[in-house]
């Protein structure tokens, strides 16, 4: 009887410790699949993290070099949505600012500390040219000046008004006609003809919009002014 109770003991034992053996091994083997999926996930993170491109101010390809101005821009889109114009990450006119309007759109930023200094906009179907060309006017040297058509820019813009924009640096505003799009960036005192200027000529040919053109787009550095 001792015997067999001894023997009884022995074999609760060595099913006792087997069960802890392939329990302990079971609970390793789940601890190390979960630490190896926590590792394999912030690798991931990681990796997409690293791969993830850079945004650049204005969302622009790519980054300015020192001393210029990131600067972003479109026309509107028929007389549906407004253009809009973005200067070192500062979005100055656009149709959720609610500061666009028929015409042309204009924004004046300092030369010096990429800073804005004005928006208007300026209605070249019904309204006036006269007021735009004493704002044309009224523009001080070292100004950085944006424009972009929204609808139509052409039918008021008279001979003065475009001479004083070619002044700006401008090369397309002489052909500019009835619901051209066009985006241009240009300076008062500037000496030579700007590189940014965007035209796309109303063609019912081609026109994306019924009676209107695609949107133009632009982007680009603005050399800050030096003294």
């Amino acid at each position: 009887m001792r015997l067999a109770g001894a023997a009884k003991l022995v074999v609760a034992v060595a099913v006792f410790l087997l069960t802890f053996y392939v329990i302990s091994q079971v609970f390793e083997i789940k601890m190390d699949s979960n630490l190896g999926s926590l590792f394999a996930r912030s690798a991931l993170e990681t990796a997409a993290r690293s791969t993830k491109p850079p945004r650049y101010k204005c969302g622009i390809s790519k980054a300015c070099p020192e001393k210029h101005f990131a600067f972003k821009m479109a026309s509107g889109a028929a007389n549906v949505v407004g253009p809009k114009i973005c200067v070192e990450d500062n979005v100055l006119m656009s149709g959720v600012k609610n500061n666009v309007g028929r015409g042309i759109n204009v924004a004046l930023v300092n030369g010096k500390t990429g800073e804005a200094l004005d928006t208007k906009y300026f209605d070249m179907w019904g309204g006036d040219v006269a007021p735009f060309i004493e704002f044309l006017k009224t523009i001080q040297d070292g100004t950085i000046v944006l424009m972009a058509t929204y609808d139509d820019g052409a039918t008021k813009l008279n001979e003065q008004a475009r001479k004083l924009i070619a002044e700006l640096g401008s090369t397309s505003v002489t052909n500019l006609g009835f619901r051209d799009n066009w985006v241009f960036c240009g300076g008062k005192g500037i000496k030579t003809k700007s590189p940014f200027e965007q035209h796309i000529k109303n063609n019912k040919d081609t026109n994306k919009y019924e009676g209107w053109p695609e949107v133009v787009e632009m982007e680009g550095c603005i050399p800050q002014k030096q003294d």
